[in-house]
């Protein structure tokens, strides 16, 4: 039964702190074979008056925001066409790729080019996954399956799909799109 204790400094929410609970349990199951109820988190708080580093006190960094609400909160903006909500969200420098394309770097680059493949596409989720990379980015995947409308006005639905985010300081900095929309097409 693996236990993990924590130090935080005081000042973190009650959501922050659940999610760096599940955070820890996913940590520890990714290498020791044991099941979430057998894992243990304990947080201890600290009052910031009673830690010092270097000589000084220190106040608690502010938690980053959650990468799957930022991912989520991106797509359901970009199906609600709500286009300058969504690139809010996007870091300088972000790049998308999808099936078959160049990295695209902006939104309107991405509607042009999607434009003649379908008139519009909406997302059922069947699962978020984030981790942490080396490369400070956190990485977030979503899957599931795609309905939507092709061109000449016929319907789909039930195309795989799955998206690869990455995410830095809170802003979307990459996308990776892989999804069976041209095998569907080519044979419906």
């Amino acid at each position: 039964m693996p236990v993990i204790e924590l130090h935080v400094m005081q000042g973190y929410s009650a959501d922050e702190k659940t999610r760096l609970c599940a955070a820890l349990t996913n940590a520890v199951r990714i290498v020791v074979p044991a099941p979430p109820e057998a894992v243990t988190v304990m947080i201890h708080e600290l009052d910031p008056a009673g830690y010092m580093r270097g000589g000084a006190h220190r106040s608690p960094a502010p938690a980053l925001p959650d990468p799957v609400s930022l991912v989520r909160n991106y797509l359901t903006a970009m199906e609600a066409r709500e286009i300058d909500t969504a690139r809010a969200l996007l870091a300088p420098g972000f790049s998308m790729t999808f099936p078959g394309t160049a990295p695209m770097t902006t939104l309107e680059e991405l509607i042009e080019w999607a434009k003649p493949r379908y008139n519009f596409v909406t997302k059922t989720y069947e699962g978020f996954e984030a981790l942490q990379s080396p490369q400070d980015a956190a990485v977030v995947y979503c899957r599931g399956t795609l309905s939507g409308e092709w061109p000449d006005g016929t319907p789909f639905s039930g195309i795989r799909f799955i998206d690869r985010f990455e995410v830095v300081d809170g802003r979307l900095t990459r996308q990776d799109v892989w999804n069976d929309i041209a095998e569907t097409k080519a044979n419906p």
